[in-house]
């Protein structure tokens, strides 16, 4: 059965939606308000809060800066491409940035391919969980980001790969 709940954070009330086990929720979505391709919540999902306690208390202490790597059960999902990507995703380290370039040539993938890899991170269903917010322009431009690149900048800040600007 597919449950979900909702969380305050920094970026907004948060969405988790995961399916239901009989080890506990593993988490398959996890989104923010206006978020491209996020889901909306449906009339047969389940409000479950207790199911996703694990995940919430790890997202709490990520925005506290008391954690810097996620260990959360997810339910497997995407292409055999996408799920390479996305592993790639889980690599980069806390407080870094890397480019989509660099992800593509680490898998070995060129040529017109390379937006494939765009493509992939921009479908990434686990914001925060899957950092992709890590992934930058060759030039250090913020783009591509699903639920917008003003939290992108916000997510960078937090962990120290951008300085914070004062106006």
């Amino acid at each position: 059965m597919t449950a979900y709940t909702t969380m305050d954070s920094p970026l907004g009330v948060l969405l988790l939606v995961g399916e239901e086990t009989a080890d506990g929720t593993t988490l398959t979505s996890l989104s923010a308000p206006g978020q491209k391709n996020a889901p909306a919540v449906r009339p047969d999902w389940r409000h479950h809060p207790d199911g996703f306690k694990e995940i919430t208390r790890q997202l709490t202490a990520y925005f506290a800066g008391e954690l810097t790597e996620f260990d959360i059960a997810r339910t497997p999902s995407g292409t055999a491409f996408q799920q390479r990507v996305w592993r790639a995703l889980e690599e980069i380290p806390y407080g870094t940035s890397t480019t989509y370039g660099r992800i593509a040539e680490r898998l070995g993938v060129a040529g017109r391919q390379v937006q494939a890899v765009g493509a992939a991170i921009g479908a990434n269903p686990l914001l925060l969980v899957r950092p992709c917010h890590r992934v930058i322009g060759a030039d250090g431009s913020m783009r591509g980001y699903a639920a917008g690149v003003e939290r992108k900048v916000r997510l960078l800040t937090h962990e120290g790969v951008l300085q914070p600007t004062l106006i």
